[in-house]
């Protein structure tokens, strides 16, 4: 359906369980502002009266300073917490090393034996019954759950970001540089994930 789909993914990580915490939290706060200024801006569009004394009053300029000022820091706090969270790499158990290209991902496995391959999306005519338009690719990346992963990421030629949503990474790919993040996944699964940039003017 429509609005099932409007949704985040099913959380797959720790990580994407902790931001969804976090989007519900931050949804509730700015609901409850939409509604009181919706309130306040109703009640003043249907008002005939005026009050002399609202025109010009210290206290209301105060309450509508300091109230906004809360609101900020009960979005900020969890905010910051996560943030600190996304960066926290602890003894990873295998490193996975991303290759963005146009228009196609490169993978290396370099702790164990040193494996390298490509993986491109699956063309339409190509697809069977059981494959996923736009999201099944040639060969699959097999990550081991329960565990720490590092993932290092790089680009080629222009601006990639890889992305799995239902682990809550997203990652930047700039030629030149080098990315890192970690994630960990709590269920086995298939997981689909895209390039989340516009890749170039090609």
């Amino acid at each position: 359906t429509t609005w099932g789909n409007m949704n985040l993914q099913n959380s797959s990580s720790p990580l994407m369980e902790q931001l969804m915490f976090f989007h519900n939290h931050s949804m509730l706060i700015i609901i409850l502002i939409t509604i009181m200024v919706g309130y306040l801006m109703s009640s003043l569009f249907f008002n005939k009266y005026t009050n002399r004394l609202l025109m010009e009053s210290q206290n209301i300029e105060i309450i509508w300073t300091i109230l906004p000022a809360f609101m900020l820091i009960f979005i900020a706090l969890p905010s910051l917490r996560l943030l600190y969270l996304l960066d926290d790499l602890n003894k990873p158990l295998i490193t996975l090393k991303t290759i963005g290209h146009q228009w196609y991902w490169s993978y290396e496995y370099s702790d164990f034996n040193n494996i390298e391959f490509d993986s491109y999306m699956i063309p339409n005519e190509e697809l069977m019954d059981n494959n996923f338009r736009l999201l099944d690719v040639d060969n699959r990346i097999i990550l081991p759950f329960n565990s720490q992963i590092r993932i290092l990421i790089t680009a080629t030629d222009v601006l990639h970001s890889w992305t799995i949503p239902s682990l809550g990474i997203k990652v930047d790919a700039t030629p030149g540089r080098l990315n890192q993040s970690n994630f960990l996944i709590n269920r086995p699964g298939l997981f689909f994930g895209q390039c989340s940039e516009i890749c170039g003017a090609n």
